[in-house]
């Protein structure tokens, strides 16, 4: 018997139950779609924290300065000031840097006409925009004359937009004041939001670290160089480069405790992303029970079809149907309902999903790979359940069954 006519005639099988057709697909729907949903919303997840990463910089290398001691007591991260200016020219030289950012900050009350703000104004250079990928919405960032001869000028985000100009007014061009000290605003960044620990990245002021360094601190250390790598895959080996850089730079003799520090966001990125896929891994599992007991419910469906169609399995088998016909003839009727409530299940996944991110904001993504292999599940799951009963069916007496009531 040809394939085809084994589909023909498990369809109209089928057909003739369609009320206990459409409940044992409802299974397989219930599954799949459960699937669908779950991994999407673990994708969602694992998509969400790479932008977040992404938005923090790409290929990013933090060099901060370390720490000193002083009189036995150990003044902590940040508080050494070997760290210069010359550091950072000497780190754009290193092979597979492409960008270099010099880092020295400094809170302060922030005043515009009669609104005021307290938050974090960060002194860095003209690479900084690109390291981390934040574009401008207006204006434009500062120029490298303006770092060379530490200028009053000012780039801010849009957080210390809304708290200093409430009424809408366009900030570009208006003069702020530092420490009593006037600045002009020459860019607005694009809105960044919060990171993944909940600070805002739009609370921010950027100015030419020379301008920190001269007209608001007094000093000629940095604090820290923000590094860009060329290349995601020798981010670690860049790291190292940088490293023994510095070491040779700052004279510090083999076994003697580094006075900076060099770290990357590579490890932060690995262990969030591997925590995002074990819980997919998890949502997966607990929504495939789901599959599971779709498949258990087409079983029994299956056994019971054996049993109220032995007599026509008997008279098939009695006019020359072949063992093999009739266990590929049940086996196709168990793919099909499989395979068609796979598909409402998949297309049940992909409308839950969009729904949570539409109505409850929760990060989504469908990928092609989660469908195929629900896909694959749902066919695999019908010929595993599917088989028992069919192979019980091939194997009827044609006698016996012909005298079946």
């Amino acid at each position: 018997m040809s394939i085809l006519m084994t589909f023909r005639i498990a369809l109209k099988a089928l057909n003739r139950n369609k009320m206990r057709t459409a409940l044992t697909m409802l299974g397989m729907i219930i599954g799949v779609g459960a699937v669908i949903t779950m991994v999407a919303l673990g994708n969602g997840a694992q998509v969400s924290i790479e932008q977040q990463i992404q938005s923090a910089g790409t290929n990013v290398i933090m060099v901060n300065a370390g720490n000193f001691s002083a009189g036995g007591v150990r003044q902590g991260q940040g508080m050494s000031n070997a760290l210069t200016p010359e550091d950072a020219d000497a780190i754009r030289e290193v092979p597979g840097v492409q960008y270099a950012a010099e880092g020295v900050f400094t809170g302060a009350q922030i005043v515009a006409g009669n609104q005021n703000w307290f938050t974090m104004v960060q002194g860095t250079n003209v690479d900084m925009p690109y390291i981390k990928s934040w574009p401008i919405e207006e204006g434009q960032f500062f120029t490298p004359s303006d770092v060379t001869s530490a200028a009053k000028v000012a780039v801010i985000g849009t957080t210390v937009r809304d708290m200093l100009f409430p009424d809408g007014t366009d900030p570009v061009g208006q003069i702020i004041r530092v420490r009593n000290q006037p600045f002009k605003i020459v860019g607005l960044l694009t809105s960044k939001g919060q990171t993944g620990v909940g600070q805002d990245q739009d609370d921010v002021i950027y100015v030419p670290f020379t301008t920190v360094q001269k007209k608001l601190r007094g000093i000629t250390f940095i604090q820290n160089i923000t590094v860009s790598a060329f290349s995601a895959d020798n981010i670690r080996q860049t790291a190292d480069a940088i490293a023994a850089v510095l070491r040779v730079r700052h004279k510090i003799q083999p076994g003697d405790s580094d006075d900076f520090m060099v770290r990357t966001l590579e490890d932060i990125a690995a262990v969030r992303t591997e925590t995002t896929r074990t819980m997919t891994a998890l949502l997966a599992s607990i929504a495939g029970v789901s599959l599971l007991v779709g498949g258990i419910g087409i079983m029994n469906i299956m056994l019971v079809s054996v049993t109220e169609r032995t007599r026509e399995i008997g008279l098939r088998l009695a006019i020359g149907a072949r063992g093999s016909d009739v266990l590929m003839q049940f086996l196709v009727e168990a793919v099909v309902i499989s395979l068609l409530g796979g598909s409402v299940g998949i297309g049940l996944g992909y409308g839950l999903s969009q729904s949570l991110t539409q109505f409850l904001q929760w990060p989504t993504y469908v990928s092609a790979q989660a469908v195929l292999v629900a896909f694959g599940f749902a066919a695999g799951i019908g010929i595993f359940f599917g088989f028992y009963p069919a192979r019980k069916a091939s194997g009827l007496d044609p006698i016996e069954a012909l005298r079946y009531e």
